[in-house]
């Protein structure tokens, strides 16, 4: 059987999800493909967009609804940066403020220079 892995969500501000031992991870990426990520994956470092994450562990199946951001598959497991939560679509998108989109893309920004810091070092 294979070694379960660790699945971390990160914002700029905080650890949303941590799960030492996940068994599979299913994302959403920005090529509007879906990936699904199990033990001993290849590193890989993808682009996702606003939509559900699912994830397995020994407690059963989750799902997380998330922003855009980017996936990162190293030999630990999957780490997902993200702006945030997002809520399920309901037939209609909610409208944001220009400031409201502007800061949560700065935050973004902010996340993707230290994830290429973190690669580059």
């Amino acid at each position: 059987m294979s070694k379960p892995f660790h699945l971390t969500v990160l914002t700029p501000a905080q650890i949303l999800l941590h799960v030492r031992e996940a068994a599979w991870v299913q994302a959403r990426l920005a090529d509007r493909g879906g990936i699904g990520i199990y033990p001993g994956h290849a590193p890989l470092l993808a682009e996702t967009v606003t939509a559900p994450v699912r994830y397995a562990d020994r407690l059963g199946e989750h799902t997380l609804q998330l922003e855009a951001g980017i996936l990162q598959v190293d030999r630990d497991g999957v780490t997902i940066f993200t702006s945030g939560m997002s809520q399920p679509e309901a037939g209609s998108r909610p409208v944001s403020s220009p400031a409201a989109s502007e800061d949560a893309g700065a935050r973004f920004d902010r996340l993707a220079q230290v994830l290429l810091g973190t690669l580059h070092s």
